[in-house]
Order: C-alpha cells, then structure tokens, then sequence
C-alpha cells in the first residue's frame, strides 16, 4: 500500500469518529489547537524562519516570501481565528429544509461533513491551520499537501494541531500531512473513493493542474484579478482612499485590486490625486493611453496587464466613458473573484451590481472584505469563484454536503 492511499485509509477512519463528535468536543480541540499554537509559537516561527531564508536564497520574490512568512502576530491570529470557529454554530445537522409529504412521510434534509477532504495549497502556512480549524468544525477528516516552500512551517503547525486533537479526545489523524513531492499529488488527486473532495488553493497553474488531472470532485479556487470602479457620480475623496486600501493594505493576497476604471467625466481630478498617491505607496501603474497621459511614470499598458492578477504593487488601470464600458471591461478581464464601484448613485450601484458576475461585488468599499473572517464566517478554506454550491468565500456550510433523513410510520409506495 501506497503512503498516500494509507494516510486517506486513515483519514476515513478518523472521519467516521469525527462525523459522530458532538459540536462540544470539537469545540473543545479547537481551544486546545489554539493554545497549543500560542504555546509553541517560538517553533512555528523558529521553522517558518528555515522556509523564509530558502525561499529568499532561491531568489524567490518579496511578495510571495511575504505570504510564507510568520511572527508572533500571524500565529496569534491564527490560534484566534481557531478560536472564533470555536464559537460559531456547528453546520452539521442543520436543517436545510424539512416538510411532511401527502403520504405522511417526513422529509428532512440536512447538512452532513463531506468525509475527507484533501486540499493542495501554496505558500502561506497560515492556511494549514485555518484549513483544519474549519475541516474539523465541520466534520471532516483533512489530508493537507502544502508547498515544498513550507514544507518545514507547515510540518511544525500540523503536529501541533494533531497532539491537541488527541487531547481533546479526536483521533490524530483528523489531521494530516501529505508529502510534498509531486508523484504524490498525483496520487491524491486520483484516491477517489477515499477522498471525497479536493480544493486547490493557489495560483491559476497550480488551480487549473488539480482541476484537469483530478479524478477526485474539485471545488475550485479562483484566482482575483479584482477591479476598483470610480463611477460618474462617486466621491473622488472616498474613491482615493478605498483604492488605496483595496491595492496596498496587502497587496499580495487575491482580494487586493489589480485594475482601477475610472469614468472619464471625473478621470482628470481623481487622476490629478492618485497617480501620485500611489506613487507615494510604491504601486507602478500601468495604464492606457488617457492613464499615461495624466500623470508621469505611468507605464504603457500591455493587453496582458489588464488581465494579471499581480499580487504586488501593480495596478492596471484604464478610463471609461461609461459604467456599461466598465461592465464590459469587468467581464472580459475579471476573474470574477471581487469588483468593486464608488458610486453616490443607487441607479449605478444596481445596475453594477446586477450586471457584474462575480463571487462579491462590492458598492462603496475595500475589495479586500472578500473574507471568510471578514464576512463573520470565521477562517476560510478559500475563495471560490466557481457557480456550484460554494462560491465566495467557503466558511462551514460550504464544506458540508446533505443528506435525506426519510421518517414513515410503515408507508410503502403503489
């Protein structure tokens, strides 16, 4: 037997106690995995420090050594966002809908955990934990294949968290780690039968890898090629400071704005202002012809520049004669991630907001709200910008399934 089909064989056995655990005890091993962190904090970080001085020596960008590395601080929020799930309703055994059918029957349909979920993720080792936080709340066994990059944070966060499941009374194996080599995610995303679902999270190759070569059911992750919209009617001040928000508050997540549109009839003033402000925050801009022309060091933009998600301090930008033009820029670049107007006018937020498809649209706001924490769902698994059952971010319900419950007194059928 394979090392990879053994640690799913465990994982279905760990899932069938965690299936039955009451929302107490899993409550309870998520306390424990948020003590447990703050507790060995100084090796988490001693760890992450090995991965950080690989990742610079191998030339690897700020902007990605920025999203592998932890402190103190990173690791407290994550104990803390273990905590917040800790404190949030148990999704398993709500009621979706329930009714008595003509014949007497009663029809229940409710939510139940997946089984085991396996998810493939990059860089950021604060996914390990909120990975499993919600994994565990909501039933599910995880098997969790981080990048080779993390390899050395992510191991030391996953023995944590596994002696704290076993204090809490949960088998270890509610949490695991699978190797990081790549004849080893082959063989996860073909374990199907004992993986019930698998979620990459990361970038579009890594994305669109699992998605392709997976025979196990994939909820897929999006990428965020988010736009910032400065409508006719928006105030040019408050637009100034939500785009700044939106591109560098951290620009090297997938809620952080990429694209800036800008109406033409107030382009002159709001370019006037943020050109140089986000010259002063560092971001290069790459603009079109009208963008170049308002301010200096704008870069000409590329066709490809519309359609980047940078995760660094770049921003695409263009102006618009129209909110219908911004709609169908957004449609042919968006990664249908976040997009977002400033707009003083209900009639421009709700045409926006009814013809723009992605999974949030945003009116008078940071695109960087796109968040299971920020949206009161707790630690997200990820941002889902797939039409199924998941779509945005994926708290706890969204990593359930359902199940019938039928209950008859003797019915049979004609």
């Amino acid at each position: 037997m394979s090392e990879i089909i053994e640690l799913a064989r465990r994982a279905r056995e760990a899932s069938y106690a965690l299936a039955e655990a009451s929302r107490a005890t899993k409550d309870a091993a998520l306390r424990a995995m948020a003590a447990a962190l703050r507790d060995h904090t100084d090796a988490i970080v001693a760890a992450n420090e090995q991965d950080v001085a690989a990742a610079r020596e191998a030339g690897t960008p700020e902007s990605t050594v920025d999203r592998l590395a932890l402190n103190p601080s990173r690791v407290d929020g994550m104990a803390a966002g273990l905590e917040q799930l800790a404190g949030l309703n148990d999704p398993v055994g709500e009621v979706v809908r329930g009714y008595t059918l003509p014949n007497g029957l009663e029809l229940r349909q409710v939510r139940v955990p997946f089984g085991v979920v396996g998810i493939i993720y990059e860089a950021r080792p604060n996914v390990t934990a909120d990975a499993a936080g919600i994994c565990l709340k909501s039933g599910n066994a995880v098997l969790l294949r981080g990048s080779s990059s993390a390899a050395s944070s992510n191991a030391a966060i996953i023995a944590v968290l596994r002696d704290a499941a076993v204090s809490a009374g949960l088998p270890a194996d509610v949490v695991q780690g699978v190797p990081t080599d790549r004849a080893a995610v082959k063989e996860l995303m073909q374990a199907r039968g004992l993986v019930d679902v698998l979620i990459p999270r990361g970038g579009a190759g890594l994305i669109q890898t699992v998605v392709s070569e997976s025979s196990v059911p994939v909820i897929e992750t999006g990428v965020g090629n988010c736009h910032v919209y400065v409508d006719a009617d928006a105030d040019l001040s408050l637009a100034l400071t939500i785009l700044l928000n939106s591109k560098t508050q951290r620009p090297s997540v997938c809620n952080a704005a990429e694209s800036l549109l800008v109406h033409s009839s107030v382009a002159a003033d709001f370019l006037a202002a943020a050109l140089p402000a986000l010259a002063d925050a560092g971001v290069t801009v790459h603009g079109d012809a009208a963008v170049v022309a308002a301010g200096k060091d704008v870069v000409a933009a590329t066709e490809e520049d519309f359609g980047t998600e940078y995760n660094s301090l770049d921003l695409s930008a263009a102006v618009v004669d129209s909110l219908e033009d911004a709609v169908q820029h957004i449609r042919r670049y968006s990664s249908g991630h976040t997009d977002a107007i400033i707009t003083r006018s209900q009639a421009a937020a709700r045409r926006f907001t009814q013809a723009v498809d992605s999974a949030a649209v945003v009116v008078n706001a940071s695109t960087r709200f796109t968040d299971g924490g920020e949206f009161g769902f707790g630690a997200e698994i990820g941002i889902s910008t797939q039409k199924l059952h998941a779509r945005g971010p994926m708290g706890l319900p969204e990593m359930t399934s359902t199940k019938y419950i039928v209950t008859g007194e003797g019915q049979i059928r004609s």
